[in-house]
């Protein structure tokens, strides 16, 4: 396992740079997780809006303003934070690389650094400003595209999303959630899927609809980018080990695929994140990564990048052929459903009884999923030959 990109350099090109050990390789492959869904979101915005399904708008700026005191405030606090963490950390970069989240979530800093940081980004605004100032401010009318709407839909999906991702898990360990609540609500670790994804994506079409933009058309155009984010995010939970695998696996690899490296059947995650078994260490070990698992397990997380990639080029061509509102989107529903559902048979999560039945949250939202999905089709292809709308 990588623990940070400095295991995960180390590993492939023998170089030791202390540097990369403040990257976490699950962060980093998030941050690529949010720039494919980027790059997916923005064709399907540019292609839909080609084809006519989508429009772009008007809207009224003004130009040679003065900058306003809550622009100023705003600017000098970001420089305040900026510096306050960036430069505590370069001088305790030692406590930094053994426990990033630490460091970047608490509220130590250094307070002459932030000042004079507040002080730099409040002058550096104020005089860029000055410079474009005009007598007499002027308001236009610009055009914009709906694909110019990524920079806001990102931060909006990513703020909703690692909140509702973090209660969704929260919700779904409520045993730890008691004995710890600021542990499990603060940190990167802890983060349940389909939390993220409801309400991240309430906010994308809250966001789409305020320009016009139909909830249905919004969820056709962003569910390639979201099964596509998915694949690449459980990439950063494989090679991190961040806990996100699956039940004990002592059975023979099947003949069929003993040409597949042996950990792609059963895996003891050695140097992982989540460092479960804590009474496990591997031998001759030093450092923070030095647990294992007692018994190899199903790795769930890699079935699943590889899976959810394979369904994104599924829904990636199958984006050509629908035109009724809605139909894309359940097909994604569908297809996340069913795969969610088979992998949490295989699956370390907390089980619910209900009525003597026994389930996981996952399980429970992947059959909603299924069966949304499967109604949205449906209706939309009915709706569509009703009515012929393409917008909805």
């Amino acid at each position: 396992m990588f623990p940070n990109l400095y295991y995960l350099i180390q590993y492939f090109t023998g170089a030791n740079i202390e540097f990369f050990k403040i990257i976490q390789t699950f962060g980093f492959f998030v941050a690529i997780a949010f720039m494919a869904a980027y790059w997916a979101f923005t064709q399907e915005f540019k292609r839909r809006e080609k084809l006519g399904y989508i429009h772009p708008f008007e809207k009224t700026i003004t130009i040679g303003a003065q900058i306003s005191l809550v622009e100023l405030l705003s600017n000098g606090l970001f420089g305040f934070v900026l510096f306050y963490k960036l430069v505590y950390a370069a001088m305790h970069f030692a406590e930094l690389t053994d426990n990033t989240q630490t460091v970047l979530l608490s509220t130590n800093g250094n307070w002459p650094a932030g000042i004079l940081g507040a002080i730099i980004f409040a002058y550096w605004a104020y005089y860029e400003n000055k410079k474009q100032v005009l007598p007499k401010p002027e308001q236009r009318r610009v055009t914009v595209h709906t694909h110019e709407l990524m920079s806001a839909i990102l931060l909006w999906a990513a703020v909703f999303g690692f909140a509702g991702a973090k209660l969704f898990n929260a919700l779904e360990n409520w045993g730890d959630f008691l004995r710890d609540p600021v542990g499990m609500l603060v940190g990167f670790s802890g983060l349940t899927f389909y939390g993220g994804l409801i309400c991240g994506g309430a906010a994308v079409l809250y966001i789409a609809n305020k320009h016009k933009i139909k909830p249905l058309t919004m969820l056709d155009i962003g569910g390639p980018g979201v099964m596509l984010a998915y694949g690449a995010g459980r990439v950063g939970c494989q090679m991190s080990g961040d806990g996100d695998w699956g039940i004990p696996n002592l059975n023979p690899k099947p003949g069929i695929i003993s040409w597949v490296p042996d950990w792609m059947w059963s895996f003891k995650f050695p140097h992982n994140v989540d460092m479960s078994d804590r009474d496990n260490i591997i031998p001759n070990c030093v450092g923070k990564f030095c647990n294992e698992l007692k018994l190899p397990v199903y790795p769930t997380s890699f079935y699943e990048s590889v899976i959810c990639i394979l369904l994104f080029l599924v829904l990636w061509q199958l984006r050509h052929k629908f035109k009724a509102p809605g139909i894309l989107f359940g097909i994604y529903m569908i297809m996340a459903g069913v795969e969610r559902f088979c992998i949490e048979l295989i699956r370390v999560n907390t089980k619910y009884n209900v009525a003597g039945i026994s389930f996981t949250q996952a399980e429970m939202i992947s059959v909603i999923m299924v069966l949304g999905g499967a109604a949205l089709v449906f209706f939309g292809n009915a709706r569509f030959k009703r009515t012929g709308a393409t917008n909805a």
